[in-house]
């Protein structure tokens, strides 16, 4: 014989701490009424048999009766106060209840929302995420293919590659200091200048009213040919450089297409008529660069250290009016020509010579000035180390940095 169901023990989470008192019938109502009767008839009897069983004072009677009537106005009006009671605590309990339900479905309602709001959000992370990684692979999709580019062995299809990264870094800056360290790479790799015509006429490169020799030209062979090609593209690769490490002139305003924050590292590269000129660039690293033809960093502006130990410049040399926040390192260098450091400013040291130590042997490091070398008006917030530097040419007319702050 199967049991019937267990009753619910649970109460609704409104009435689980108090209940609520049964209701009173009606039924109920008229049987405290006659009670009530029965208790004031037995009053008056009992009252009757006790003080008017023979005796003639009216006065007494009125009294009995006068007694009787309040006994039960008294009772009638306990009943009604208990009954008010009753009302009172019902409507507050009932009160109570449907605010109780009240918050329940304000606290449902909020966490339906939150849920709702909860999972926009991860929508919309996904849809970034998504949105993010689709850019990423884009990016990388175009550097990989612009690097596949530059070794190419057509000229044209190399120029592309460098244009195509010199897009993708100014859209997206986080990229730039990556595409910098690329075309750094590539002027690093080895290159010899072009024989025969020292510059093919087509190009950028070639100095106004420069000539060129027919018989010289005619003896040019493939290998010259491509030398030459090769010499633009990494003239292209100086100029994107350039370009876009130019702040503009407006002080405080920068160019849109400048790069700010940029360091190179050009350490042994060959660059021709390398032109630097108001350039503005954190480190740069040209120890053991060469710099072929003209070379200009007039208004150059290294906020970071800048190192040029062991260059060699095959002609002039122009720093006028630079500006070294940092360590400016030019021992061992050699300029052919003259070096011009008219209007520099040093805020750190300044070493153009000195002894470096290699495995506990001194070695003088000096710069090395095939012609005259000028430091007119130049500051120095610190000593210039000029020792062991040396000169072709002592009566070349040079300008030294003041006494009292070179250490020779």
């Amino acid at each position: 014989m199967s049991k019937p169901p267990a009753r619910p023990t649970t109460e609704p989470a409104g009435l689980r701490e108090e209940r609520l008192g049964k209701v009173l019938t009606t039924r109920a109502i008229v049987f405290a009424g006659l009670i009530v009767v029965v208790v004031a008839v037995g009053t008056l009897w009992l009252l009757l048999a006790l003080f008017g069983a023979g005796t003639p004072a009216d006065q007494a009677q009125l009294e009995v009766f006068r007694a009787t009537g309040n006994v039960v106005l008294g009772a009638g009006g306990a009943v009604a106060l208990v009954l008010a009671a009753r009302r009172q605590r019902l409507g507050e309990l009932e009160l109570r209840r449907k605010e109780q339900e009240l918050a329940q479905r304000d606290h449902a309602q909020k966490h339906v929302e939150q849920v709702a709001s909860d999972t926009a959000a991860h929508q919309r992370r996904l849809a970034e995420d998504a949105r993010v990684d689709a850019a990423e692979r884009r990016i990388t999709e175009l550097y990989t293919k612009a690097a596949d580019q530059l070794g190419s062995e057509k000229t044209p299809i190399r120029l592309a590659g460098l244009y195509a990264l010199e897009r993708l870094a100014q859209n997206t800056p986080d990229q730039r200091q990556t595409i910098v360290n690329l075309l750094c790479a590539y002027l690093r790799l080895p290159y010899t200048l072009p024989t025969g015509p020292r510059l093919p006429p087509w190009s950028s490169l070639r100095a106004p009213g420069a000539s060129q020799d027919p018989a010289e030209s005619s003896q040019t062979g493939s290998d010259g040919h491509a030398s030459e090609q090769e010499l633009e593209v990494r003239a292209t690769a100086q100029r994107i450089l350039a370009d876009h490490l130019y702040p503009g002139d407006a002080p405080g305003e920068p160019r849109p297409e400048f790069w700010p924050g940029i360091t190179l590292n050009l350490t042994g590269a060959l660059l021709c008529h390398f032109d630097f000129r108001g350039c503005r660039v954190g480190n740069v690293r040209f120890g053991g660069a060469r710099f072929a033809g003209w070379n200009r960093f007039e208004d150059v502006e290294f906020t970071g250290y800048a190192i040029f130990g062991g260059s060699e410049f095959r002609t002039s040399a122009n720093f006028t009016r630079a500006r070294f926040h940092g360590s400016a390192l030019f021992r061992g260098a050699v300029f052919h020509n003259g070096a011009m450091f008219d209007e520099a400013v040093f805020r750190d040291e300044a070493l153009f010579g000195g002894v470096r130590t290699v495995d506990g042997v001194p070695h003088p490091d000096g710069a090395v000035f095939g012609g005259a070398v000028s430091f007119a008006a130049a500051t120095f917030e610190r000593t210039v180390v000029l020792e062991h530097v040396r000169v072709a040419d002592d009566a070349a007319g040079h300008v030294w940095p003041p006494a009292d702050r070179t250490s020779a």
